[in-house]
């Protein structure tokens, strides 16, 4: 007989379990290195949009990059060789891939070739991949199932604080260092002047990245030489992988949560991706007499800092409301509310529009972790490649970003665009509210 999916608020076991709470916050620190990641290059498309004049389209690339060919191309390998190996072993070659790419920002510098960075980002978030493939279910195989939603977002907690510092650290070292000079008065410039420029521009992208590289090299020493990690999901029988795509494609719940999953990506990378955009828009920061030595991408980032807070902030709250309120209600309510502050993006806009824009962030909070939870209740041995479909659905952050860039280029409106998250979160409502209470497919 199928297993029931239950939608129940969880019971009072133990969240994290005593002996495995050092590895727990070990693994949990990994969430906010790819938060600081993610963010790190959401902001790379306001600094490559001025480095090198690019059109949004174009610059939407970088994301076409990371959640298509990064994480759309290496999610099934990476759940393929977990299930062949363990999820620590997972966990080391996800990590390593991350730290090398970004250390490749350095010899992109010196070709200043917009596509050499691109292929160091996809290194870059091929780790990414395949770290998340791995440090996902991990999380919820480190204790009982019933509370493995709420502990995978208390570990996802702390993937806004990576955030938070990502967007800082481009703050303080990318964006700062941004030259003032606008499109058309770099297209005035002699060939020797936009490349002295731009030289200096990349210096602080590279500086940056490379920087972070070092860092998680010495994060891989403590996770590798750490003997006490859990041995969850160490090596387990054969691989058995048609039988195991049969079941999970003939598992409703599980695969309207891929489905929910590629939508909420989508939306995440969309709204924060264009928020700098937005902001600098509607408040006509391009138009106003700055600070010395302000650009306005500096200062927009300061609202998608702000978002970042609230972001942070909620996803704590959530996971303490979960004890109350089930998962599948809360995302529900959320949502809902996303579609309204959405609406007030697209409609409204000028300072009401910037704050409802800030606002989404707090609905989009526990977004990722309760869905992943939602959709792997009941995979059993399944999970490890079932968790692999739910980080390939991160490819949405590819495929509605660059529809998003899209619609602003034709219609030559940021406003218009948010259309896509607002789909994206009835999607995700839908989900919440019918989708994952379906039984498992027999």
């Amino acid at each position: 007989m199928p297993k029931q999916v239950s939608v129940k608020p969880t019971t009072n076991a133990a969240l994290v379990p005593l002996n495995i709470l050092w590895p727990f916050i070990l693994l949990t620190s990994l969430f906010a290195w790819w938060g600081l990641a993610n963010n790190m290059t959401d902001t790379l498309l306001a600094a490559f949009k001025r480095i090198m004049s690019m059109s949004d389209s174009k610059t939407a690339l970088i994301q076409v990059v990371c959640y298509g060919a990064g994480y759309g191309l290496l999610a099934l390998p990476a759940a393929i060789f977990i299930k062949k190996f363990s999820y620590k072993s997972g966990v080391l070659l996800g990590l390593g891939l991350y730290s090398i790419g970004a250390i490749l920002f350095f010899p992109a510098k010196l070709t200043a070739n917009y596509y050499y960075f691109l292929l160091a980002i996809w290194i870059l978030f091929g780790g990414l991949s395949i770290l998340e493939t791995a440090a996902n279910p991990y999380i919820i195989a480190m204790g009982p199932e019933e509370t493995g939603t709420r502990r995978l977002n208390l570990a996802q907690s702390f993937n806004p604080i990576g955030s938070i510092l990502g967007v800082l650290i481009s703050k303080l070292f990318i964006l700062s260092k941004l030259n003032t000079a606008s499109a058309s008065e770099r297209a005035a410039m002699t060939t020797q002047q936009l490349q002295s420029i731009q030289a200096g521009e990349l210096n602080a992208v590279t500086v940056t990245y490379v920087a972070v590289g070092l860092i998680l090299i010495v994060t891989w020493i403590l996770i590798a030489t750490n003997k006490n990690m859990p041995r969850a999901g160490e090596v387990g029988g054969p691989l058995n992988l048609a039988p195991t795509f049969k079941r999970l494609i003939r598992n409703r719940h599980y695969m309207w949560g891929v489905i929910a999953q590629f939508f909420y990506v989508g939306a995440q990378i969309g709204v924060w991706s264009y928020t700098i955009r937005y902001v600098m828009q509607e408040l006509r920061l391009e138009s106003i007499v700055l600070p010395a030595g302000k650009t306005p991408e500096d200062l927009a980032a300061t609202y998608y800092m702000a978002a970042l807070i609230l972001f942070t902030c909620s996803r704590f709250i959530c996971t303490w409301l979960m004890r109350y309120i089930t998962p599948a209600n809360l995302l529900t309510a959320l949502a809902g509310i996303g579609i309204v502050l959405t609406g007030t993006v697209i409609y409204v806009g000028g300072p009401i529009g910037v704050y409802a824009l800030v606002g989404i962030s707090g609905c989009m909070s526990l977004m990722f972790p309760t869905i992943f939870g939602l959709a792997c209740r009941g995979l059993g041995e399944d999970t490890k490649l079932g968790g692999s479909g739910l980080i390939m659905a991160i490819f949405g952050g590819a495929v509605l970003t660059q529809a998003q860039g899209i619609i602003s280029d034709s219609t030559n409106s940021i406003n218009l665009s948010y259309w896509v998250p607002l789909v994206a979160f009835v999607v995700i409502a839908y989900y919440g509210a019918v989708a994952c209470r379906k039984d498992l497919a027999a």
